[in-house]
């Protein structure tokens, strides 16, 4: 049989309407923009560029004041068996992969759980807010960052 029949027919027997569909990174063009999170001088920024070529571009980069003092580069880009993964690189190190296990129109979950931290990446929407989450598997230990616009929608 081929596969296609195969995964139908055990979408049927299980009772589910049909396979998911592939995500593709133009679902994730909600991320696109210039985000910033700023409390007194301290201050975070991501920027992700549209979607192109079944890619998301980000950089991102933290501070105080003037001084940056950190940063890290970001991609999202099918992974392993066409599915899409955000790896990051911070400071400039080798990318780690975290493989898409969940998405909707505006969230995206991402996990690796052999990393040693962060184990999950987690961006959504609200309004007009891009909201940022790094965790361990449980979504313990969390990180959190909530980023206001400061460029025009792309």
């Amino acid at each position: 049989m081929k596969p296609v029949i195969i995964m139908g027919l055990a979408f049927f027997l299980l009772g589910l309407a049909e396979p998911p569909a592939v995500v593709t990174a133009d679902a994730l063009g909600w991320m696109s923009g210039e985000w910033q999170e700023s409390k007194g001088d301290r201050w975070t920024e991501e920027d992700w560029s549209s979607a192109r070529g079944g890619v998301l571009l980000g950089t991102g980069r933290s501070g105080a004041g003037e001084t940056v003092k950190s940063f890290e580069f970001m991609r999202i880009a099918p992974g392993e068996g066409g599915v899409l993964h955000f790896f990051g690189s911070p400071g400039g190190s080798p990318a780690v992969a975290f493989r898409l296990v969940r998405s909707g129109p505006t969230e995206a979950v991402f996990e690796n759980p052999a990393h040693d931290y962060p184990q999950r990446v987690r961006y959504w929407r609200e309004g007009a807010v891009l909201r940022a989450e790094t965790s361990d598997i449980t979504g313990a230990k969390a990180m959190r960052w909530n980023y206001k616009r400061i460029s025009p929608t792309p």
